[in-house]
């Protein structure tokens, strides 16, 4: 069963005739998968693609490996023009991009430590990113992030 915010999510989505694209990478098909268990799926998930590696982003989501270098594949830069670019790749009115440090290993630093998790929608062509630090194990942290997306996206479709 998908989260409740998913399903609230959903739901309104299903109701202003809105479908959803994902890109994802720390959250590895995950958040996708939660739109999927929602009773509107058929209605509003056009498809996802997971972009764990810098490479897929590269390759796939044509994201300039030059913004990954300065930015590193964990950044707001980089999760904003996988979104951009997923349009590209699955038409849809509201792309999702997420990517961030669910397990050490990656680009953490001081400013920037595990737990710290990136998204970025576009709702109808108006961008809409977070940047939020979350508590706890990689599971913990990806359910917390899919939750905060799903609040992102209902924020965002008061104005559609």
């Amino acid at each position: 069963m998908a989260s409740q915010p998913i399903l609230d999510c959903s739901k309104q989505m299903a109701e202003k005739g809105l479908t959803i694209a994902f890109a994802e990478s720390a959250t590895a098909g995950w958040l996708c998968s939660e739109f999927a268990l929602a009773p509107e799926s058929g209605k509003i998930l056009k498809g996802g693609i997971v972009s764990y590696d810098a490479s897929i982003k590269e390759y796939l989501l044509k994201v300039p490996k030059e913004l990954v270098e300065k930015y590193t594949p964990e950044s707001a830069e980089v999760t904003e023009e996988m979104a951009k670019r997923l349009g590209d790749l699955i038409k849809s009115d509201i792309q999702v991009a997420v990517t961030g440090l669910t397990t050490p290993g990656g680009s953490e630093t001081p400013e920037k430590p595990v737990g710290t998790m990136f998204v970025h929608a576009i709702i109808n062509g108006k961008s809409s990113p977070i940047r939020q630090e979350f508590t706890g194990n990689c599971e913990e942290i990806i359910h917390k992030t899919i939750d905060a997306t799903a609040q992102l996206l209902i924020d965002g479709m008061k104005s559609v």
